[in-house]
């Protein structure tokens, strides 16, 4: 175990320069549980061994009235709650017994998440019953992709959160502040247990495994849907106060104090803040709040898009579907790509009930409407074309290329595919081949005037043309498309700077 192995390089090194094991005791952080245990495990049969031990259940139990280490610790073997506290990212799950589960949740039924209605729920149908903020998002994530047969396994993994909030905890002084615990849980998950966000190499291919609590706490890696979750299952332990927030393709989570400043915690950067400007693009002119039942669903949303992307449309289907009764039958992203899946699946007539829907939608956080959906049910593209369209590409220039060549089938047999024409254009792009890009993008703009995106596409490229009149126009165009909808984003503030510097305005 890393901890174990540096703590026993230390002990080699102060005790071969003539160093005491109190010595060595002394240079512990007394806050630490792990280190503690950690030394009890190289010197167990020392007073000082001795002393880590209690020393470590004394910082675990810190808020049981009923845990005195004096009448617990002689008739149980802390071997297993030490192998669990200190085991390393990547090994086997572990499942505890019943012995150990007992001691770990008397030490814990002091957490708030143990006074939410969902901590005593074990069934699917009475988590659905619950309200978004008396779910415990532990026990319902666990118990919808685990089912409630394997209870030993769902408890173990509740048990390791359990252990994460009360070593946090035991940093925290009484009465701790939002702000104190947000960074105590920073501390602890991203420099203490080196939780991190996956190489690009392995994220890519098993997105899934990143995302669900189980795999995020046994291989300490996790994407920002999967981290988020963590943070959010000890928050609630914590008596923490958090929002999900889902900026497209991406989640974190928020912190509001009294006064209504945010605290923005990028769980794919260590926890720190970045303004919410960053987060809004060009078509996204809010974020969206999530609550702790739509998280749950979200989890199912990228588990589907993983295999969806492996050519597997029919459990994407399945997968979609088990996220519906926690985001609901209004949810516009859930709506798309289910009803696509349906098409990709031969059941049209499902799909086009949805995409009729994602149609006559239009959603407050986004300046402009879906297109596919409408491009689909009027004619002007095929199943073919839309898969297409959502084929991706791992960023070399095969895949671009082979991705490039369909779209130029369908833009051929499908001449009126709005994005069929702008994804053709995105590829070009890719591969830095802004004057065949322009051609389409001028095409798509005509077609589609009331996206931003295509219009600040041209902007962009006719002023790196040095075309500035056309660069202006152009701009003008993105911007009185974003501000009809109140929106002002940093993209086009950030052009416009560079334009004014370069060819100030008439």
């Amino acid at each position: 175990m890393i901890r174990k192995a540096a703590l026993s390089l230390l002990a080699l090194v102060l005790l071969s320069a003539g160093s005491s094991l109190s010595t060595l005791y002394s240079t512990l952080d007394p806050t630490s549980v792990a280190q503690h245990f950690a030394f009890y495990e190289l010197y167990p049969k020392s007073p000082e061994g001795k002393k880590a031990l209690k020393d470590a259940w004394d910082l675990l139990s810190g808020g049981c009235s009923d845990c005195d280490p004096e009448l617990v610790l002689p008739t149980l073997d802390p071997k297993p709650l030490i192998a669990f506290v200190n085991r390393v990212g990547e090994e086997n799950a572990l499942v505890l017994e019943e012995e150990q589960l007992a001691v770990i949740e008397r030490l814990s039924k002091h957490l708030a998440n143990r006074k939410l209605k969902g901590f005593e729920v074990w069934d699917l149908k009475s988590l659905y019953k619950l309200k978004s903020h008396e779910i415990d998002l532990a026990r319902g994530l666990l118990l919808a992709e685990m089912g409630s047969e394997d209870k030993a396994k769902i408890r173990s993994y509740e048990a390791s959160l359990d252990l994460m909030a009360l070593q946090i905890a035991a940093r925290l002084k009484e009465g701790a502040s939002s702000e104190e615990k947000i960074r105590a849980i920073n501390d602890y998950i991203f420099s203490e247990m080196r939780f991190r966000f996956p190489p690009h190499s392995l994220y890519a291919k098993e997105i899934d495994v990143y995302t669900f609590l189980p795999s995020v706490l046994d291989g300490r890696r996790g994407v920002c849907l999967g981290v988020s979750i963590l943070y959010l299952c000890l928050a609630q332990r914590l008596d923490l106060h958090l929002e999900a927030i889902t900026p497209p393709g991406h989640i974190y989570v928020r912190y509001v104090n009294p006064k209504g400043e945010e605290t923005n915690i990028e769980t794919t950067a260590r926890g720190i803040h970045y303004p919410s400007e960053v987060y809004l693009g060009l078509d996204t002119r809010k974020l969206q709040k999530r609550g702790i039942r739509e998280v749950i669903g979200l989890a199912f949303m990228n588990q589907a898009a993983a295999v969806w992307h492996k050519n597997d449309p029919a459990k994407a289907v399945a997968l979609y579907k088990k996220a519906r009764p926690f985001l609901g039958k209004d949810d516009y992203l859930l709506n798309m790509f289910l009803g696509l899946n349906y098409l990709f699946t031969g059941k049209e007539e499902e799909g086009k009930k949805l995409l009729e829907k994602v149609r006559a939608a239009n959603p407050d956080h986004l300046v402009s409407k879906d297109t596919v959906a409408e491009d689909y049910l009027n004619g002007h593209a095929s199943i073919e074309a839309i898969q297409a369209v959502f084929s991706e590409v791992d960023q070399s220039r095969e895949s671009i290329l082979a991705k490039q060549k369909k779209l130029e089938e369908v833009v051929a047999k499908h001449p009126k595919f709005r994005q069929g024409i702008f994804h053709l254009a995105i590829t070009w792009l890719q591969l830095g081949r802004e004057k065949e890009a322009l051609p389409l993008l001028e095409r798509y703009v005509k077609m589609e005037p009331n996206d931003p995106t295509g219009s600040y596409y041209l902007s962009a490229i006719y002023f790196q043309r040095h075309h500035f009149n056309e660069s202006w126009k152009s701009l003008r165009a993105a911007e009185k498309i974003v501000r009809a909808k109140n929106h002002n984003p940093r993209a086009l503030k950030e052009l416009r700077h560079a334009l004014q510097r370069t060819c100030p305005e008439c």
